[in-house]
């Protein structure tokens, strides 16, 4: 995002990214982009036409279920809604941006090692096969790991004490009829005691499911289970449901992906730093929370957009960082603290009770 509007203006920018290529891994699932960050972005970067043509303003609809397979809420979004939060795949939005940079702009394959601090706000990135570059302002958009913010902070990612376990339904509206209505066409949620499904519509008929739980970070080795194995990670998570209605756990008998391991990292609330020329963060790497706040994604689109504009507005590098983070900073961390108080709500003793009233009001 943040390179696609410095071309705009005629601001040369250059990204560096670890994958071997665009498709070299899965993108994850979906997101709603929000009319004030998401769709800002999108809306400078020159691309919110072709965004809404991709986007499935269906996808808001939010249902929550009980443990015994009751509906408690079903939020069906206005039709025509144009001023909601409409959702599009990890990839397509992923690709949407790719194919609006200038061709070359992404270098692949390649893995940052470290930043070295030079002179006068000037870095040097090393990567991983040997290869090395200077630049004059470098982005950490490295994510929740970030080697770029250990120049910046000592802080790092803290285990929120909820893990996802991630599976999928392919054809579901043939091949999971049952599962595919109870999910509707966005977001269904079943959550109680400590526990819960959460089931995301995306594109092409393909639902993907996170099965939560308030647990131990290693959860899996008080059982013994071997991630690797399907069964045994199957029956390790229905001895956490016990007592669960039968269609809910189908949301973990009938996967057709298998089971990915995903406990939940969250930076310190608030996570700030002192300024230092050249260099800045956006994204999880400056912000990384849990996805209970729905504005992780938005917030790091709003950051690229935001920290391009200040590039273009403001006379020097350095101002316009200062700028930039000024604006980012503050607002990053009132999401961070709704999103750790949305996580703890959502995974809860009393949860189904806490996020019924949330939906009702």
């Amino acid at each position: 995002m943040c390179a696609r509007i410095l071309q705009r203006h005629g601001i040369i920018a250059t990204v560096y990214d670890l994958d071997a290529s665009a498709t070299a891994r899965n993108q994850g699932g979906t997101l709603d982009m929000h009319p004030d960050s998401g769709q800002d972005a999108l809306r400078e970067a020159g691309l919110l036409d072709e965004f809404l043509a991709l986007a499935r303003p269906e996808g808001q609809q939010m249902r929550l279920v009980s443990r015994d397979g009751r509906l408690l809420v079903d939020a069906v979004p206005p039709e025509a809604d144009t001023d909601g939060n409409p959702e599009i795949d990890r990839s397509q939005l992923r690709d949407l941006l790719l194919n609006a940079l200038t061709p070359g702009t992404v270098r692949w394959n390649h893995k940052l090692t470290h930043a070295e601090p030079l002179t006068d706000g000037v870095h040097r990135l090393h990567f991983a096969d040997g290869a090395g570059t200077e630049a004059d302002l470098v982005v950490g958009a490295d994510g929740a790991w970030s080697k770029v913010r250990r120049l910046l902070s000592g802080a790092i990612p803290i285990y929120t004490g909820v893990t996802f376990v991630e599976s999928g339904l392919d054809h579901a509206d043939t091949r999971h009829r049952t599962l595919a209505e109870l999910t509707g066409d966005g977001t269904m949620m079943a959550l109680d005691d400590n526990r819960g499904f959460i089931a995301q519509r995306n594109s092409r008929q393909h639902i993907r499911v996170y099965i939560g739980m308030r647990t131990d970070e290693h959860w899996y080795q008080r059982p013994g289970v071997d991630l690797s194995d399907d069964r045994a990670v199957r029956e390790a998570l229905l001895k956490e449901f016990t007592g669960w209605n039968l269609d809910l756990l189908g949301f973990i008998t009938d996967t057709d992906r298998g089971y990915i391991n995903r406990p939940l990292y969250a930076l310190p609330v608030p996570h700030t730093w002192q300024h230092k020329p050249g260099i800045t963060l956006l994204g999880d790497a400056a912000h990384l929370m849990s996805p209970f706040s729905g504005m992780g994604a938005n917030l790091a689109m709003l950051d690229g957009a935001d920290l391009a504009r200040a590039l273009i507005t403001h006379t020097t590098t350095d101002e316009a960082v200062r700028a930039y983070e000024a604006l980012m900073l503050p607002r990053s961390a009132e999401a961070a603290e709704g999103a750790a108080e949305g996580i703890d709500s959502a995974f809860a003793p009393d949860s189904a009770s806490q996020v019924l009233a949330h939906m009702s009001r």
